[in-house]
């Protein structure tokens, strides 16, 4: 799996921070980052969490 980020859609809502925060953390602007494009298969569960809990919808998820 392979996470994708479109900052520019971030609104700093932090849900995603809260879901999974070895994957994504936020910048002192409240806008996501991404610390772990490839996340380990034991955080997918809290990865796609995120994905759905995301209001702005800037998070995508690639299947290998």
């Amino acid at each position: 799996m392979r996470v994708r980020v479109e900052v520019e859609r971030c609104i700093g809502a932090g849900q995603c921070v809260l879901s999974a925060p070895g994957v994504f953390d936020q910048d002192d602007d409240g806008v996501v980052t991404l610390l772990r494009p490839e996340p380990p298969a034991g955080e997918a569960g809290a990865v796609r969490e995120a994905l759905l809990l995301c209001p702005s919808g800037a998070l995508r998820l690639e299947q290998d």
